[in-house]
């Protein structure tokens, strides 16, 4: 039995297998009226000074960075990053918008979506909420993590953990978050505008519907907002099937204890006293370099203000006469009205005239000729 032995042809040598190319991303010009928003997304597109400055850098240099998009069913193209970008070039009056598109799935497009936005300066407790829920759940459909080689690793760890290390926070800290998902819309909207403190908010999340309800007409009502151990005391009760209008009331008027007075100061009012240049470490450096002189300014005040100077002038008396007289001031009482009053109090009508070459002595500078002329009962 012989065997047939596959024979070279002479002259030709062995073709390679061909390994298929990775595919090249492409940016295009896609028109912005076939783009449309990711679903759901939770970032708000703000018409603030940011979004202004934005639409002038597009309008003079165009969009620098491409957004990214992916083809949709039913025709055009689902934003996944850009949503900032594609409203600047609405702003700038252009009609298309350098692209590129991927061609995943909604998961894939959910989890770039999300970390491509928390970046972002000044993102909202709602946004940020929403966005790692949003993630978590996109993660969970995906299945356990390929990159964890221990089977008991990979199952102990959680798909809010990951989301955590991602973002560089803890497990614990996307959990109380995403249970702001949790709250109605008003009371996330408090949350959002710093009413209702983010500690106590975690808490009050784990009340009903109903109960959110109730607070939200307790709140109205007292005008006040429950502080961390009434957030407490309300989730207790709800867990107990004791919290109703009457509860939340007597614990709502119950005096809170003095709680520190924080001062939040917004980075995007800031930002107009300041050169585009400077970083927020710049910044921080001037705004306590001009408090400290502020400070300084002050304290030299006081201390003139416990020194008495002598002021020489000629004062006209109610009879017409007039009187070569020295009175004693202070600094800080050197108003005129204040000076009027020394006079009256003195039997005198008003100052005529201050003494050509007297000054009073002092770090209050030289009176003004004829400062005191002007002053009438």
């Amino acid at each position: 039995m012989t065997e047939k032995t596959a024979q070279k042809e002479p002259g030709k040598k062995p073709v390679p297998s061909k390994k298929p190319k990775p595919q090249q991303e492409v940016v295009v010009q896609i028109p912005l009226s076939e783009l449309h928003p990711f679903p759901d997304h939770p970032f708000q597109v703000r018409e603030d000074a940011a979004m202004q400055e934005t639409a002038e850098s597009v309008k003079e240099y165009g969009v620098l960075v491409p957004a990214l998009a992916r083809p949709r069913e039913d025709g055009g193209y689902e934003l996944i990053a850009g949503h900032r970008r594609k409203h600047a070039c609405e702003l700038a009056g252009l009609t298309t918008m350098p692209v590129i598109v991927r061609d995943i799935d909604r998961d894939a497009a959910t989890i770039i979506m999300v970390d491509s936005n928390l970046q972002r300066e000044n993102i909202l407790p709602s946004e940020r909420a929403k966005a790692y829920k949003m993630k978590m759940e996109a993660i969970k459909r995906q299945g356990a993590r390929t990159d964890l080689t221990s089977p008991k690793i990979s199952a102990k760890f959680r798909s809010d953990d990951e989301v955590g290390q991602d973002a560089g926070v803890s497990g614990d800290t996307i959990r109380n978050y995403i249970a702001l998902t949790q709250l109605v819309p008003e009371l996330q909207q408090m949350v959002d505008e710093k009413k209702i403190a983010l500690s106590p908010a975690y808490l009050l999340a784990a009340l009903t519907p109903k109960e959110q309800g109730l607070l939200l007409e307790t709140i109205d009502s007292e005008q006040t907002t429950p502080s961390l151990s009434q957030a407490q005391r309300m989730k207790k009760l709800s867990q107990s099937g004791e919290l109703n209008e009457d509860t939340m009331l007597s614990i709502m008027m119950e005096q809170k204890k003095p709680e520190k007075n924080d001062i939040t100061l917004s980075g995007e009012k800031l930002r107009k006293y300041f050169p585009r240049s400077y970083t927020p470490f710049q910044i921080e450096n001037t705004i306590f370099k001009l408090l400290d002189a502020w400070q300084k300014k002050r304290q030299r005040n006081h201390e003139l203000s416990g020194q008495a100077v002598c002021l020489s002038a000629i004062f006209m008396s109610k009879g017409g006469r007039h009187v070569y007289q020295h009175i004693q001031i202070y600094p800080q009482r050197c108003e005129l009205p204040a000076l009027y009053r020394v006079c009256e109090k003195a039997g005198l009508y008003r100052p005529a005239l201050p003494v050509a070459g007297r000054a009073h002595r002092g770090r209050c500078g030289r009176l003004p000729r004829g400062s005191l002329r002007d002053i009438s009962p």
